[in-house]
C-alpha cells in the first residue's frame, strides 16, 4: 500500500488549537467483518492489533469520573472486541451517551446473535455505514452482498425501536464513492429517506456525509491512479474559514487500541499522536492528569477534508 504521509505537508493547514474534550473517541482494533474501499484505517478480517485489558480498566476509570459527556466507540467493528459490552454498560449507567459506530452486516454474523438487542437494552446510538442506498455502489465499495446484509441489519434495528423518533436514535453515514465531495447533507438525507422508505420500509433518523480522506486506503488508490494531487486541489479550493470552529478535534480526544491520545482518529492512521512537552506521545495515563484546553492540534494537509465545502466532521456536515 502506497503511504500518502510524505504527500500532506505542502498546503499549509492553518493552526489550531482545542477547547478541551467532552467526548472520548476510542478506537477498540482494527479486526472487521468487511474490508472496505474506503476504510481510513485499514481494518479487515486479518488485523489482529486490540486494545488490551490494562487499557480498557484505564477507560472504565475515566469513565466513573464524569469528565466525559460522550462515548464514542468505533474500529474495526468495535463490537468484536470481547469487552466492548462491559464498556458500553459502565459508560451507560455513568450517564454518558454512547455511539456505536456500526458497520450494519455485523449483525447477522453468528458470533453475534443478540447484538442489535443489546444496543437497544442499552439505549445505545448507532451510527451506521451505508455509503449509498443502491445495491450495486455499496457491494462495489464494501463487498459483493453487503447491500443486501445491512438492509437486514436497519430492518433489525427498525424492530428493535430504532429510527421511530423516540430515543433509539439511527444515524446514517455516507460517503462518496470516488474523489470527489459529498453533496448537501439536507438534500441527500432527502433522497435516502424516499428511497429507503419506498424500497424497504427503512427509518432512520438522520444522514451523516463524511467526507473520504486522502489517507490509508483511499489514499493509497488515489496515489496508484494519478489522482491524489487533483483531489488535494479540490480540498483545499473548497476549504472554508468559517469550518475551522466547528472540527471534531477542538473538543474530542481521540485514543488507539495501544491507548494513544490523538486530536482526531485520522491523526491516528497518520501516526500525529498528542505529545507531551518532551516529545513523548502522550497516553491514557497522561488524559487522567492534564488539561486538554489550549493545547495545539497536530493539523497537516488531510485536515482540508474536514473543512472543504460543507465540512466533514464524525457528526456529519458542519454547516
Amino acid at each position: 500500500m502506497l503511504d500518502t504521509r510524505p504527500h500532506l505537508d505542502r498546503l499549509g493547514f492553518p493552526p489550531l488549537t482545542r477547547r478541551g474534550a467532552s467526548t472520548l473517541q476510542v478506537n477498540l482494533g482494527y479486526r472487521c467483518n468487511l474490508s472496505c474501499n474506503h476504510c481510513h484505517v485499514n481494518a479487515g478480517p486479518k488485523r489482529t492489533e486490540q486494545l488490551g485489558d490494562a487499557q480498557v480498566e484505564q477507560l472504565l476509570a475515566l469513565i466513573a469520573t464524569g469528565r466525559f459527556t460522550t462515548l464514542d466507540l468505533t474500529g474495526g467493528a468495535p463490537e468484536l472486541h470481547p469487552r466492548f459490552g462491559e464498556l458500553v454498560r459502565a459508560a451507560r449507567a455513568a450517564g454518558l451517551r454512547v455511539i456505536d459506530r456500526c458497520n450494519l452486516a455485523i449483525l447477522d454474523e453468528p458470533d453475534q446473535t443478540g447484538l442489535a438487542a443489546f444496543l437497544a437494552e442499552q439505549g445505545v446510538e448507532v451510527v451506521a455505514s451505508l455509503p449509498c442506498y443502491l445495491a450495486e455502489n455499496v457491494d462495489a465499495q464494501r463487498g459483493k452482498g453487503v447491500h443486501s446484509r445491512s438492509i437486514a441489519g436497519l430492518r433489525t434495528l427498525n424492530a428493535l425501536g430504532y429510527g421511530s423518533g423516540q430515543g433509539r436514535v439511527l444515524n446514517l453515514v455516507y460517503n462518496p464513492g470516488g474523489a470527489f465531495l459529498p453533496p448537501p447533507q439536507a438534500q441527500l438525507e432527502a433522497d435516502y429517506r424516499q428511497r429507503l422508505g419506498e424500497g424497504y420500509g427503512i427509518r432512520f433518523d438522520h444522514l451523516l456525509t463524511l467526507t473520504n480522506m486522502p489517507i490509508a486506503r483511499f489514499g493509497s488508490q488515489l496515489l496508484s491512479h494519478g489522482e491524489f494531487e487533483r483531489y488535494m486541489q479540490t480540498l483545499q479550493e473548497g476549504f472554508q474559514p468559517a469550518n475551522l470552529d466547528a472540527v471534531m478535534c477542538r473538543d474530542l480526544v481521540s485514543v488507539d487500541w495501544q491507548g494513544r491520545l490523538f486530536d482526531c482518529d485520522f491523526n491516528q492512521m497518520l501516526d500525529l499522536p498528542m505529545r507531551g512537552e518532551g516529545g513523548e506521545p502522550l497516553t491514557l495515563n497522561d488524559l487522567a492528569e492534564r488539561p486538554l484546553a489550549g493545547r495545539t492540534i497536530a493539523v497537516r494537509d488531510h485536515c482540508y477534508g474536514c473543512t472543504a465545502g460543507q465540512g466533514s466532521s464524525c457528526g456529519g456536515a458542519l454547516v
